[in-house]
């Protein structure tokens, strides 16, 4: 029997490549966004769509009601700026949001929830990189207390309603369909300027490094999890995956790469550096590696060179 399966924010950056990927392989995917910062023709042309908030009565009742299988939830407020100076709408979207979905999953009988977490913000600034699954918690934004919450949502659903979670970890997702106007997504807006021939900019000395991954890896990593084994919730990282590389690249490599993949020369300026901003990041793969038999297979060069392909098309 073809499992049904909701993707939340699959109308955005990451969701639509996890709807299309489910599309793929045979599911029936209805992918529900609000279309406030995703883009209904992101959508794949064989997933229905529903246009509606996460946190609305229509969105509860369709998971209520739609014989889904699995609910992989992405949509989100995002931005780490909007978190820090409007907490409560951050927690209105991220927490409410996703109580509102759970409820109508537990309602109707989900089996599997995915959860779109993030290793650059539940984790603290730590020396001891890449960091394990394990590695102490200590978010420094209200965006990063919304989605290591929601972990401990998720566990405790696991644990009186038998709900199987799964919190996936994303070290900064980069690729097609990354928007350039936004906090997020330095990838994208370096590309973005470079095809404007215009400057990119590095706040700081660029010596802060990321753990860059590929987001068609991302959306493999989404599949495996949609499947694997039953584990028992004895803490939020005994159903976490880490989803990145292991390695880190400065900002500055990161800028050198862009230019080396699109074979164009454009200044590079220095801004003074951003408040809070954590200077180093990086995520262990070795679980996801073992239990998902999943790693990364895109590296940085050829996934620079795929993103800016899709950038120089006119859709960045």
């Amino acid at each position: 029997m073809t499992k049904r399966v909701m993707v939340t924010g699959g109308a955005g950056f990451i969701g639509s490549h996890v709807a299309g990927l489910y599309v793929e392989q045979g599911y029936d995917v209805t992918v529900l966004d609000d279309l406030s910062s995703g883009n209904r023709a992101n959508v794949p042309e064989a997933a229905q769509f529903v246009e509606a908030d996460v946190g609305s009565p229509e969105a509860q009742r369709l998971l209520e009601r739609g014989g889904f299988t699995v609910l992989n939830h992405h949509a989100a407020q995002m931005d780490v700026r909007v978190s820090v100076r409007d907490p409560m709408l951050d927690a209105r979207i991220n927490l409410i949001g996703l109580l509102n979905l759970l409820e109508g999953a537990r309602a109707g009988g989900v089996e599997r929830v995915l959860f779109a977490s993030s290793g650059g913000v539940v984790y603290g600034e730590s020396d001891a990189l890449p960091h394990p699954e394990e590695a102490s918690k200590l978010p420094v934004s209200p965006y990063g207390v919304s989605k290591l919450s929601s972990e401990y949502y998720l566990a405790q659903y696991s644990l009186l309603y038998g709900m199987t979670v799964r919190s996936l970890r994303y070290a900064n997702v980069y690729g097609p369909r990354q928007n350039p106007h936004g906090e997020a997504g330095v990838v994208a807006i370096f590309g973005s300027r470079i095809r404007h021939r215009q400057p990119i900019t590095v706040y700081g000395d660029g010596a802060q490094t990321r753990d860059y991954v590929y987001v068609a890896d991302v959306a493999r990593a989404n599949l495996a999890a949609t499947t694997d084994g039953e584990t028992a919730v004895g803490s939020i990282d005994d159903v976490a995956y880490n989803v990145g590389t292991g390695i880190e690249t400065s900002v500055n490599a990161l800028a050198a790469a862009m230019l080396d993949a699109t074979g164009i020369s454009v200044p590079i300026e220095h801004a003074p550096a951003r408040a809070g901003e954590l200077q180093r990041s990086a995520v262990a793969i070795a679980k996801a590696r073992g239990r998902l038999g999943w790693e990364p297979q895109v590296g940085l060069a050829e996934g620079l060179r795929r993103t800016y392909e899709w950038i120089e098309m006119g859709e960045g």
